[in-house]
């Protein structure tokens, strides 16, 4: 009898489920065509020798506020002659790459090469990359409504998205990060915590192979199982599979490339230590220390090399710090807010500060609540930097003002850099005080009654 009154009940919750999804996946997918149409005008119409869009492409990827790494990478990174990267590479002493080397870890160049696999024009290249990285970005989408069902409109309809979704190769790198939090949390499945935390840090270190930043997130986790995998005692065996896992998928994804050019792998982390504060970082340490970080400033180089890491290092030990006291006091090491505090510090304190890393920040405002009016003012200040920056260099370059006096394009790029990294000090606060119900959450378990109501 009480089957009968349970049946109706739970199979609407099913449809609503899947509907919710699949808005969330179609409208991720009509922003993500957005996203790849405002990049697409500065492509063509003509293209000379090289492939490079003609005419005037330097003048309308800043004039128009179309620029894409993508498309503007496609000379110079020997990406045209679809050279296989890495293991030919090298990098002069400039720091000028060639043979193959590009600035990125080594997925991100694999990732590089097949979208430029078919192409002979910037175009043809924007466009295959993007066709590779879409999925990364449904996948997102899906996985986050998975989570959070509706709070997920903030990634599938998000300014961001729009803006930066084939900016650069990062929509890959989000999903690895996503996708270890829903393993975790969201995956139903019969596997221990440390056993979902392992194929977790899986994620996490292949997310490291393609930019760098979840490889932060191991240590949040690896606490998280410390004092999550069997509540009341300390699980250091647990605990200590998640950076052993993470590590050997980063050593097993390198080495192969490590071992067929050392020169050529290596160049990508030399060009990232060699390159140096300037206007196009976008920090607070170029906007705020100006004339001095003029890049041929040697004294000032020198200390932005030490003093911008150890700073955030030291945010994330922080970050880490107060998890632990939380633990201490509510029982949950709040590991999805200790990493989305520890992302706040890297792009607050970073020397470079690329437009697309709001990218990497969007999924935590769907993961922690964060209040509406504190996302729709970084979102605000976002999109004043996105638009902003480039038109400013569209007056430096055509020897326009560049004022805060003379418009739009420096005012734009000042309520950018100072709202933004105002706002990256409130979120560091907020996301170590929210309470974290994603960490919260027990990781759900496959169940003939779980499949019913899921």
């Amino acid at each position: 009898m009480s089957g009968e009154h349970v049946a109706p009940r739970t199979r609407p919750a099913v449809a609503v489920s899947r509907a919710v999804l699949a808005v969330l996946v179609l409208l991720t997918g009509v922003t993500l065509l957005l996203g790849y149409a405002n990049k697409a005008r500065c492509t063509g119409p003509e293209f000379d020798e090289s492939g490079r869009s003609q005419p005037d492409y330097g003048v309308r990827m800043e004039r128009d506020v179309c620029y894409s790494d993508i498309q503007h990478l496609w000379i110079g990174r020997s990406i045209d002659q679809h050279v296989f990267p890495y293991v030919s590479g090298s990098i002069s002493p400039e720091g000028q790459l060639r043979g193959g080397s590009v600035e990125y870890p080594v997925l991100t160049g694999l990732l590089i090469w097949g979208g430029a696999l078919f192409a002979e024009t910037d175009a043809a290249f924007l466009l295959g990359s993007a066709l590779l990285m879409a999925p990364f970005g449904l996948a997102t989408g899906y996985l986050l409504g998975r989570l959070t069902r509706w709070r997920a409109l903030l990634w599938a309809i998000g300014p961001p998205v729009v803006l930066y979704a084939f900016h650069n190769w990062d929509l890959p790198v989000v999903a690895c990060a996503v996708a270890a939090v829903f393993v975790v949390h969201g995956l139903r499945s019969d596997r221990s915590l440390a056993q979902r935390s392992t194929v977790a840090a899986v994620l996490l270190g292949l997310g490291f192979a393609f930019k760098l930043y979840p490889g932060a997130f191991v240590l949040p986790l690896a606490l998280y199982v410390l004092v999550a995998a069997h509540p009341g005692r300390l699980e250091w065996r647990a605990a200590l599979r998640v950076p052993v896992a993470a590590a050997l998928t980063v050593v097993l994804v390198n080495l192969p490339f490590a071992l067929a050019g050392y020169e050529g792998w290596r160049a990508s982390f030399t060009f990232q230590q060699l390159r140096k504060v300037d206007f196009t970082t976008n920090s607070i340490w170029f906007w705020g220390f100006r004339p001095r970080s003029d890049p041929d400033d040697v004294g000032f180089q020198s200390l932005m090399d030490w003093l911008s890491p150890t700073l955030v290092l030291l945010s994330f030990a922080v970050a880490v710090a107060v998890g632990w006291w939380r633990w201490r006091r509510d029982g949950v090491y709040p590991w999805v807010g200790v990493s989305a505090a520890m992302l706040c510090g890297f792009l607050l304190l970073h020397k470079v500060h690329s437009p697309q890393y709001t990218l990497w920040l969007l999924p935590f405002f769907v993961l922690v609540q964060v209040p509406w009016s504190v996302i729709g003012a970084y979102l605000i200040a976002d999109v004043a930097m996105g638009i902003g920056i480039f038109r400013w260099y569209y007056h430096l370059h055509a020897g326009l003002g560049t004022s805060i006096y003379d418009g739009f394009s420096a005012q734009a790029v000042t309520i950018g850099v100072w709202g933004r990294a105002a706002l990256l000090v409130v979120l560091f606060v907020l996301f170590l005080r929210i309470p974290d119900r994603i960490a919260a959450t027990p990781p759900p378990r496959r169940s003939p009654l779980a499949e019913t109501v899921a």
